[in-house]
Protein backbone atom coordinates (compact mmCIF):
# COMPACT_ATOMS: atom_id res chain seq x y z
CA UNK A 1 0.00 0.00 0.00
CA UNK A 2 1.19 3.56 -1.28
CA UNK A 3 0.88 6.76 1.12
CA UNK A 4 0.54 10.00 0.10
CA UNK A 5 3.74 12.51 0.81
CA UNK A 6 2.14 15.24 2.36
CA UNK A 7 4.53 18.36 3.18
CA UNK A 8 3.53 19.01 6.52
CA UNK A 9 3.47 15.38 7.64
CA UNK A 10 7.52 15.14 6.06
CA UNK A 11 9.03 19.06 5.05
CA UNK A 12 7.60 20.09 8.87
CA UNK A 13 6.19 23.22 10.05
CA UNK A 14 8.30 26.07 9.39
CA UNK A 15 7.21 25.81 5.53
CA UNK A 16 4.27 27.41 6.68
CA UNK A 17 5.59 30.82 7.43
CA UNK A 18 6.74 31.05 4.08
CA UNK A 19 3.37 31.58 1.85
CA UNK A 20 5.13 31.23 -1.04
CA UNK A 21 6.81 27.99 -1.01
CA UNK A 22 4.32 26.61 1.31
CA UNK A 23 4.27 23.70 -0.99
CA UNK A 24 7.46 23.29 -2.47
CA UNK A 25 9.58 19.89 -1.67
CA UNK A 26 13.14 20.80 -1.90
CA UNK A 27 16.00 19.27 -3.94
CA UNK A 28 17.59 19.01 -0.83
CA UNK A 29 14.79 17.91 1.56
CA UNK A 30 14.06 15.01 -1.33
CA UNK A 31 17.85 13.80 -1.31
CA UNK A 32 17.52 13.96 3.05
CA UNK A 33 14.87 10.84 2.43
CA UNK A 34 16.74 8.82 -0.41
CA UNK A 35 19.66 8.84 1.49
CA UNK A 36 17.96 7.81 5.21
CA UNK A 37 15.28 5.63 3.78
CA UNK A 38 15.76 4.21 0.50
CA UNK A 39 16.09 0.27 0.08
CA UNK A 40 19.24 0.40 -2.36
CA UNK A 41 21.04 2.96 0.07
CA UNK A 42 20.29 0.48 2.93
CA UNK A 43 22.16 -2.01 0.99
CA UNK A 44 24.98 -0.11 0.22
CA UNK A 45 25.34 0.65 4.02
CA UNK A 46 25.20 -3.50 4.54
CA UNK A 47 28.18 -3.97 2.97
CA UNK A 48 30.25 -2.46 5.53
CA UNK A 49 28.00 -4.76 8.27
CA UNK A 50 28.89 -7.54 6.15
CA UNK A 51 32.67 -6.74 5.97
CA UNK A 52 32.91 -6.61 9.70
CA UNK A 53 31.13 -9.92 10.15
CA UNK A 54 33.52 -11.30 7.16
CA UNK A 55 36.65 -10.12 9.71
CA UNK A 56 35.07 -11.90 13.00
CA UNK A 57 35.00 -14.99 10.83
CA UNK A 58 38.37 -14.45 9.92
CA UNK A 59 39.41 -14.39 13.29
CA UNK A 60 37.51 -17.18 14.66
CA UNK A 61 40.05 -19.15 12.98
CA UNK A 62 42.47 -17.85 16.31
CA UNK A 63 39.83 -19.03 18.90
CA UNK A 64 41.01 -21.77 21.27
CA UNK A 65 39.35 -25.15 20.83
CA UNK A 66 38.41 -28.26 22.85
CA UNK A 67 38.55 -31.39 21.23
CA UNK A 68 37.20 -34.57 23.09
CA UNK A 69 37.11 -38.21 21.26
CA UNK A 70 35.92 -41.00 23.10
CA UNK A 71 35.58 -44.42 21.57
CA UNK A 72 34.36 -47.86 23.81
CA UNK A 73 33.85 -50.92 22.97
CA UNK A 74 32.13 -53.98 25.12
CA UNK A 75 30.88 -57.56 24.39
CA UNK A 76 29.26 -60.26 26.17
CA UNK A 77 30.87 -58.60 28.99
CA UNK A 78 34.17 -57.78 28.50
CA UNK A 79 35.57 -54.25 28.10
CA UNK A 80 37.34 -54.27 24.88
CA UNK A 81 39.27 -51.12 24.91
CA UNK A 82 37.62 -47.62 26.35
CA UNK A 83 39.94 -44.73 24.93
CA UNK A 84 39.60 -40.90 25.73
CA UNK A 85 41.28 -38.43 24.33
CA UNK A 86 41.07 -34.80 24.99
CA UNK A 87 42.70 -31.50 24.23
CA UNK A 88 42.76 -27.98 24.07
CA UNK A 89 44.40 -26.13 21.54
CA UNK A 90 45.15 -22.38 21.43
CA UNK A 91 46.64 -21.18 18.02
CA UNK A 92 48.67 -17.94 17.53
CA UNK A 93 49.37 -15.62 15.19
CA UNK A 94 52.43 -16.85 13.42
CA UNK A 95 51.43 -20.60 13.25
CA UNK A 96 52.76 -21.77 16.44
CA UNK A 97 49.77 -23.51 17.97
CA UNK A 98 49.44 -24.52 22.04
CA UNK A 99 47.74 -27.83 22.88
CA UNK A 100 47.37 -29.76 26.40
CA UNK A 101 45.85 -32.70 26.94
CA UNK A 102 44.58 -35.62 29.14
CA UNK A 103 44.61 -39.35 27.88
CA UNK A 104 42.95 -42.33 29.86
CA UNK A 105 42.54 -45.47 27.83
CA UNK A 106 42.23 -48.99 29.25
CA UNK A 107 41.02 -52.64 27.80
CA UNK A 108 41.48 -56.37 27.68
CA UNK A 109 42.63 -55.74 23.57
CA UNK A 110 43.57 -52.34 23.75
CA UNK A 111 46.50 -51.29 21.26
CA UNK A 112 49.89 -51.30 23.21
CA UNK A 113 50.32 -48.01 21.79
CA UNK A 114 47.65 -46.28 22.94
CA UNK A 115 48.33 -47.76 27.25
CA UNK A 116 48.73 -45.08 29.75
CA UNK A 117 49.37 -45.01 33.61
CA UNK A 118 45.74 -45.64 35.47
CA UNK A 119 45.26 -42.39 36.10
CA UNK A 120 45.96 -41.09 32.96
CA UNK A 121 48.11 -39.15 31.18
CA UNK A 122 48.56 -35.26 30.59
CA UNK A 123 50.08 -33.61 28.41
CA UNK A 124 51.63 -30.21 27.34
CA UNK A 125 53.02 -29.71 23.87
CA UNK A 126 53.82 -26.63 20.98
CA UNK A 127 53.58 -27.17 17.48
CA UNK A 128 55.89 -24.82 15.55
CA UNK A 129 56.16 -24.79 11.55
CA UNK A 130 59.82 -23.86 10.00
CA UNK A 131 58.86 -23.46 6.79
CA UNK A 132 55.60 -22.61 5.44
CA UNK A 133 53.18 -20.79 7.62
CA UNK A 134 55.66 -18.97 10.26
CA UNK A 135 55.82 -15.89 8.65
CA UNK A 136 52.34 -15.89 6.94
CA UNK A 137 49.71 -18.71 6.80
CA UNK A 138 45.82 -19.02 5.64
CA UNK A 139 44.35 -17.79 8.92
CA UNK A 140 46.54 -14.40 9.31
CA UNK A 141 45.77 -14.20 5.39
CA UNK A 142 42.39 -14.16 6.09
CA UNK A 143 42.27 -11.38 8.88
CA UNK A 144 44.58 -9.50 6.74
CA UNK A 145 42.55 -9.45 4.22
CA UNK A 146 39.21 -8.85 6.33
CA UNK A 147 40.60 -6.00 7.44
CA UNK A 148 41.29 -4.65 4.28
CA UNK A 149 37.56 -5.85 3.12
CA UNK A 150 36.23 -3.08 5.87
CA UNK A 151 37.93 -0.18 3.69
CA UNK A 152 36.88 -1.81 0.98
CA UNK A 153 32.97 -2.31 1.68
CA UNK A 154 33.39 1.48 2.55
CA UNK A 155 34.57 2.35 -0.71
CA UNK A 156 31.96 0.78 -2.49
CA UNK A 157 29.10 1.68 -0.60
CA UNK A 158 29.62 4.81 -1.18
CA UNK A 159 29.89 3.60 -5.21
CA UNK A 160 27.17 2.22 -4.83
CA UNK A 161 25.06 4.90 -2.65
CA UNK A 162 25.71 7.30 -5.72
CA UNK A 163 24.28 5.93 -8.08
CA UNK A 164 21.38 5.92 -6.43
CA UNK A 165 21.21 9.44 -5.74
CA UNK A 166 22.25 10.05 -9.12
CA UNK A 167 19.33 8.19 -10.35
CA UNK A 168 17.31 10.13 -8.13
CA UNK A 169 18.44 13.36 -8.94
CA UNK A 170 18.08 12.15 -12.43
CA UNK A 171 14.31 12.02 -11.46
CA UNK A 172 13.63 14.87 -9.60
CA UNK A 173 15.69 17.13 -11.88
CA UNK A 174 12.53 15.98 -14.77
CA UNK A 175 10.08 16.41 -12.42
CA UNK A 176 11.09 19.78 -12.53
CA UNK A 177 11.61 20.29 -15.57
CA UNK A 178 7.66 18.85 -16.60
CA UNK A 179 6.04 20.89 -13.77
CA UNK A 180 7.61 24.05 -15.66
CA UNK A 181 6.58 22.76 -19.06
CA UNK A 182 3.13 22.47 -17.83
CA UNK A 183 2.92 25.63 -15.88
CA UNK A 184 4.78 27.36 -19.62
CA UNK A 185 1.40 26.17 -21.38
CA UNK A 186 -1.38 26.97 -19.08
CA UNK A 187 -0.43 30.32 -19.29
CA UNK A 188 -0.33 30.64 -22.66
CA UNK A 189 -3.10 28.67 -23.28
CA UNK A 190 -5.13 31.15 -21.00
CA UNK A 191 -3.38 33.90 -23.37
CA UNK A 192 -4.88 32.15 -26.28
CA UNK A 193 -8.47 31.52 -24.96
CA UNK A 194 -8.02 35.22 -24.03
CA UNK A 195 -7.08 36.05 -27.21
CA UNK A 196 -10.03 34.23 -28.47
CA UNK A 197 -12.50 35.93 -27.15
CA UNK A 198 -11.18 39.16 -28.33
CA UNK A 199 -10.87 38.43 -31.91
CA UNK A 200 -14.60 37.09 -31.79
CA UNK A 201 -15.28 40.61 -29.81
CA UNK A 202 -13.77 42.40 -32.90
CA UNK A 203 -15.47 40.18 -35.57
CA UNK A 204 -18.55 41.01 -34.06
CA UNK A 205 -17.82 44.72 -33.84
CA UNK A 206 -16.74 44.63 -37.80
CA UNK A 207 -13.14 45.40 -37.16
CA UNK A 208 -11.49 42.46 -38.05
CA UNK A 209 -12.32 39.77 -40.39
CA UNK A 210 -13.99 36.73 -39.45
CA UNK A 211 -10.94 34.42 -40.83
CA UNK A 212 -8.97 35.44 -38.19
CA UNK A 213 -11.45 33.39 -35.50
CA UNK A 214 -9.63 30.39 -37.25
CA UNK A 215 -6.00 31.21 -37.05
CA UNK A 216 -7.30 31.95 -32.79
CA UNK A 217 -9.09 28.70 -32.65
CA UNK A 218 -5.93 27.23 -34.03
CA UNK A 219 -3.76 28.71 -31.74
CA UNK A 220 -5.88 27.60 -28.68
CA UNK A 221 -6.23 24.10 -29.64
CA UNK A 222 -2.58 23.90 -30.25
CA UNK A 223 -1.93 25.21 -27.04
CA UNK A 224 -4.43 22.87 -25.34
CA UNK A 225 -2.64 19.62 -27.05
CA UNK A 226 0.94 21.21 -26.12
CA UNK A 227 -0.55 21.22 -22.64
CA UNK A 228 -2.02 18.07 -22.83
CA UNK A 229 1.35 16.47 -23.64
CA UNK A 230 3.36 18.41 -20.97
CA UNK A 231 0.55 16.89 -18.38
CA UNK A 232 1.37 13.64 -19.20
CA UNK A 233 5.10 13.57 -19.16
CA UNK A 234 4.53 15.55 -15.64
CA UNK A 235 2.23 12.62 -14.18
CA UNK A 236 4.92 10.16 -15.67
CA UNK A 237 7.31 11.54 -13.85
CA UNK A 238 5.53 12.34 -10.62
CA UNK A 239 4.99 8.18 -10.48
CA UNK A 240 9.36 7.75 -11.25
CA UNK A 241 10.05 10.30 -8.66
CA UNK A 242 7.65 8.47 -6.11
CA UNK A 243 10.58 5.04 -6.92
CA UNK A 244 12.86 7.09 -4.47
CA UNK A 245 10.76 8.01 -2.30
CA UNK A 246 9.99 5.94 0.88
CA UNK A 247 9.97 5.98 4.73
CA UNK A 248 10.61 3.51 7.75
CA UNK A 249 9.91 0.32 7.90
CA UNK A 250 10.19 0.41 4.15
CA UNK A 251 7.06 1.87 3.62
CA UNK A 252 6.56 3.58 -0.22
CA UNK A 253 5.25 7.04 -0.62
CA UNK A 254 3.76 8.84 -3.42
CA UNK A 255 3.84 12.14 -4.70
CA UNK A 256 1.19 14.23 -3.79
CA UNK A 257 -0.40 16.37 -6.02
CA UNK A 258 -0.13 19.44 -3.48
CA UNK A 259 3.57 19.57 -4.06
CA UNK A 260 6.01 21.57 -6.18
CA UNK A 261 9.64 21.44 -7.39
CA UNK A 262 12.05 23.98 -5.81
CA UNK A 263 11.70 26.91 -7.89
CA UNK A 264 15.26 28.55 -6.55
CA UNK A 265 16.77 25.08 -7.49
CA UNK A 266 19.65 26.83 -9.92
CA UNK A 267 20.69 29.03 -7.08
CA UNK A 268 20.99 25.99 -4.07
CA UNK A 269 21.96 22.73 -6.60
CA UNK A 270 25.61 23.29 -5.74
CA UNK A 271 25.78 24.03 -2.28
CA UNK A 272 23.54 20.60 -1.53
CA UNK A 273 25.72 18.70 -4.18
CA UNK A 274 29.27 20.50 -2.86
CA UNK A 275 30.09 21.33 -6.05
CA UNK A 276 30.47 24.80 -5.64
CA UNK A 277 33.92 24.40 -4.93
CA UNK A 278 34.96 22.11 -6.78
CA UNK A 279 34.46 24.14 -10.13
CA UNK A 280 36.81 26.51 -8.97
CA UNK A 281 39.52 24.28 -7.15
CA UNK A 282 41.41 21.15 -7.54
CA UNK A 283 39.83 17.49 -6.41
CA UNK A 284 42.33 15.30 -5.12
CA UNK A 285 41.31 11.89 -6.63
CA UNK A 286 43.55 9.95 -4.09
CA UNK A 287 40.55 10.09 -1.58
CA UNK A 288 37.99 8.85 -4.19
CA UNK A 289 36.24 5.85 -3.25
CA UNK A 290 37.05 4.10 -6.63
CA UNK A 291 40.65 4.40 -6.03
CA UNK A 292 40.66 3.70 -2.31
CA UNK A 293 38.42 0.41 -3.82
CA UNK A 294 41.31 -0.11 -6.25
CA UNK A 295 43.87 0.71 -3.57
CA UNK A 296 42.68 -2.04 -1.30
CA UNK A 297 41.78 -4.60 -4.22
CA UNK A 298 45.42 -4.33 -4.52
CA UNK A 299 46.68 -4.74 -0.94
CA UNK A 300 44.41 -8.11 -0.59
CA UNK A 301 46.22 -9.15 -4.08
CA UNK A 302 49.23 -8.37 -2.43
CA UNK A 303 48.39 -10.51 0.42
CA UNK A 304 47.72 -12.95 -1.65
CA UNK A 305 50.66 -13.26 -3.63
CA UNK A 306 52.78 -13.31 -0.40
CA UNK A 307 50.78 -16.28 1.05
CA UNK A 308 51.52 -17.98 -2.48
CA UNK A 309 54.92 -17.28 -2.40
CA UNK A 310 55.23 -18.77 1.33
CA UNK A 311 53.98 -21.50 -0.54
CA UNK A 312 57.52 -22.01 -1.96
CA UNK A 313 59.03 -23.09 1.11
CA UNK A 314 59.49 -26.34 2.47
CA UNK A 315 56.73 -27.73 5.44
CA UNK A 316 58.67 -27.99 8.02
CA UNK A 317 56.65 -28.39 11.77
CA UNK A 318 58.44 -29.40 14.54
CA UNK A 319 56.26 -30.40 17.79
CA UNK A 320 57.76 -31.35 21.51
CA UNK A 321 54.58 -32.16 24.18
CA UNK A 322 55.64 -32.77 27.52
CA UNK A 323 53.97 -35.92 29.60
CA UNK A 324 53.35 -36.32 32.85
CA UNK A 325 50.64 -38.62 35.55
CA UNK A 326 48.53 -35.67 36.70
CA UNK A 327 49.91 -36.41 40.04
CA UNK A 328 53.62 -35.45 39.13
CA UNK A 329 52.16 -32.55 36.62
CA UNK A 330 54.45 -30.20 38.86
CA UNK A 331 57.66 -32.10 38.48
CA UNK A 332 59.15 -31.70 35.32
CA UNK A 333 61.08 -34.89 34.28
CA UNK A 334 62.96 -34.33 30.94
CA UNK A 335 63.31 -38.56 29.69
CA UNK A 336 58.82 -37.91 29.44
CA UNK A 337 58.33 -36.08 25.99
CA UNK A 338 57.07 -36.85 22.66
CA UNK A 339 58.38 -35.24 19.87
CA UNK A 340 57.25 -34.99 15.78
CA UNK A 341 58.64 -33.86 12.73
CA UNK A 342 56.90 -33.47 9.77
CA UNK A 343 58.54 -32.57 6.11
CA UNK A 344 56.74 -31.90 3.01
CA UNK A 345 58.61 -30.66 -0.18
CA UNK A 346 56.93 -30.50 -3.97
CA UNK A 347 60.83 -31.43 -6.13
CA UNK A 348 59.46 -29.40 -9.02
CA UNK A 349 57.02 -26.48 -7.24
CA UNK A 350 55.01 -26.29 -10.50
CA UNK A 351 51.58 -25.56 -8.96
CA UNK A 352 53.50 -23.37 -6.33
CA UNK A 353 54.95 -21.37 -9.17
CA UNK A 354 51.95 -21.21 -11.24
CA UNK A 355 49.64 -19.93 -8.06
CA UNK A 356 52.66 -17.49 -7.78
CA UNK A 357 52.37 -16.20 -10.95
CA UNK A 358 49.18 -15.36 -11.32
CA UNK A 359 48.66 -14.19 -8.31
CA UNK A 360 51.08 -11.34 -9.60
CA UNK A 361 49.39 -11.00 -13.17
CA UNK A 362 46.22 -9.98 -11.19
CA UNK A 363 48.20 -7.71 -9.14
CA UNK A 364 49.51 -6.04 -12.41
CA UNK A 365 46.24 -6.04 -14.31
CA UNK A 366 44.22 -4.33 -11.39
CA UNK A 367 47.24 -1.77 -11.21
CA UNK A 368 46.80 -0.97 -14.78
CA UNK A 369 43.12 -0.54 -13.92
CA UNK A 370 43.95 1.66 -11.25
CA UNK A 371 46.36 3.77 -13.13
CA UNK A 372 44.02 4.09 -16.36
CA UNK A 373 41.00 4.96 -13.75
CA UNK A 374 43.31 7.92 -12.23
CA UNK A 375 43.26 9.29 -15.47
CA UNK A 376 39.85 8.76 -16.73
CA UNK A 377 38.72 10.31 -13.16
CA UNK A 378 40.69 13.16 -13.89
CA UNK A 379 39.65 14.30 -17.34
CA UNK A 380 35.97 13.57 -16.64
CA UNK A 381 36.30 15.76 -13.31
CA UNK A 382 37.80 18.77 -15.74
CA UNK A 383 35.46 17.66 -18.55
CA UNK A 384 32.40 18.85 -15.86
CA UNK A 385 33.67 21.38 -15.42
CA UNK A 386 34.03 23.14 -18.25
CA UNK A 387 30.30 21.98 -19.01
CA UNK A 388 29.18 23.92 -15.68
CA UNK A 389 30.69 26.97 -16.67
CA UNK A 390 29.70 26.67 -20.01
CA UNK A 391 25.94 26.11 -19.59
CA UNK A 392 26.26 29.34 -17.25
CA UNK A 393 27.09 31.05 -19.87
CA UNK A 394 24.48 29.64 -22.00
CA UNK A 395 21.63 30.13 -19.34
CA UNK A 396 22.51 34.07 -18.94
CA UNK A 397 22.68 34.38 -22.60
CA UNK A 398 19.29 32.11 -23.23
CA UNK A 399 17.51 34.36 -20.39
CA UNK A 400 18.65 37.59 -22.12
CA UNK A 401 16.53 35.53 -25.53
CA UNK A 402 13.92 35.16 -23.41
CA UNK A 403 13.98 39.04 -22.53
CA UNK A 404 14.00 40.02 -26.26
CA UNK A 405 11.44 37.68 -27.64
CA UNK A 406 9.19 39.06 -24.80
CA UNK A 407 9.81 42.64 -25.50
CA UNK A 408 8.93 41.50 -29.38
CA UNK A 409 6.11 40.19 -28.28
CA UNK A 410 4.62 42.94 -26.07
CA UNK A 411 5.57 45.37 -29.09
CA UNK A 412 3.69 43.26 -31.45
CA UNK A 413 0.73 43.49 -29.41
CA UNK A 414 0.72 47.37 -29.07
CA UNK A 415 0.81 47.67 -32.80
CA UNK A 416 -2.50 45.34 -33.35
CA UNK A 417 -4.31 47.40 -30.56
CA UNK A 418 -3.77 50.23 -33.07
CA UNK A 419 -4.57 48.06 -35.96
CA UNK A 420 -0.87 48.32 -37.45
CA UNK A 421 -0.17 44.80 -37.15
CA UNK A 422 -2.28 41.34 -37.82
CA UNK A 423 -2.76 38.14 -35.39
CA UNK A 424 -0.60 36.06 -37.42
CA UNK A 425 2.59 38.22 -36.66
CA UNK A 426 1.15 38.18 -32.88
CA UNK A 427 0.84 34.46 -33.32
CA UNK A 428 4.78 34.41 -34.38
CA UNK A 429 6.64 36.74 -31.70
CA UNK A 430 4.34 34.46 -29.32
CA UNK A 431 5.49 30.75 -30.96
CA UNK A 432 9.86 32.38 -30.87
CA UNK A 433 8.82 33.33 -27.20
CA UNK A 434 7.61 29.85 -26.09
CA UNK A 435 10.33 27.96 -28.20
CA UNK A 436 12.95 30.50 -26.51
CA UNK A 437 11.32 29.53 -23.01
CA UNK A 438 10.91 25.84 -23.64
CA UNK A 439 14.80 26.22 -24.64
CA UNK A 440 15.42 27.77 -21.15
CA UNK A 441 13.99 25.18 -19.53
CA UNK A 442 15.77 22.20 -21.29
CA UNK A 443 19.00 24.39 -20.66
CA UNK A 444 18.34 24.64 -16.75
CA UNK A 445 17.92 21.27 -16.82
CA UNK A 446 21.12 20.26 -18.57
CA UNK A 447 23.01 22.45 -15.84
CA UNK A 448 21.01 20.62 -12.97
CA UNK A 449 22.26 17.44 -14.68
CA UNK A 450 25.48 18.60 -15.45
CA UNK A 451 25.97 18.89 -11.45
CA UNK A 452 24.46 16.08 -10.49
CA UNK A 453 26.92 14.52 -13.01
CA UNK A 454 30.29 15.80 -11.34
CA UNK A 455 28.48 14.91 -8.11
CA UNK A 456 28.58 11.39 -9.03
CA UNK A 457 32.32 11.71 -10.32
CA UNK A 458 32.75 13.00 -7.03
CA UNK A 459 31.62 9.71 -5.17
CA UNK A 460 31.23 11.81 -1.61
CA UNK A 461 26.77 10.79 -0.57
CA UNK A 462 27.62 11.76 2.44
Amino acid sequence: MKYVLLLFLLVGFSVFGQKNNASEFTYNEYLAYVKKYHPLVKNANLEISKAQANLLMARGGFDPKIEVDFNKKQFKGTEYYSILNSSFKIPTWYGIEIKAGFDNNEGIYLNPENTVPNKGLTSLGISVPLGQGLLINQRMADVRKAKIQIQLSQAERKLQAIAVLYDASLSYFNWKKAHNEVKLYENYKVNAETRYKGIQSLIKQGDKPAIDSIEAGIIVKNRLLSLEDAQLKLNKAKLELSNFLWLENNIPLELSDALIPESQLEFTIQETLKTNDLVNQDFDIANHPKINALTSKIDILTIEKKLKANMLLPKIDIGYTYLSEPSYIDNYQFQDYKIGLDFYFPLFLRKERGSLKLAKYKIQETEFVLNLEKVQLTNKINAQKFEIESLSKQKALIKALVKDNGTMLNAEERLFSIGESSLFLINTRENNLVSAQLAQIILENRFYVSNSELFKIMANPD
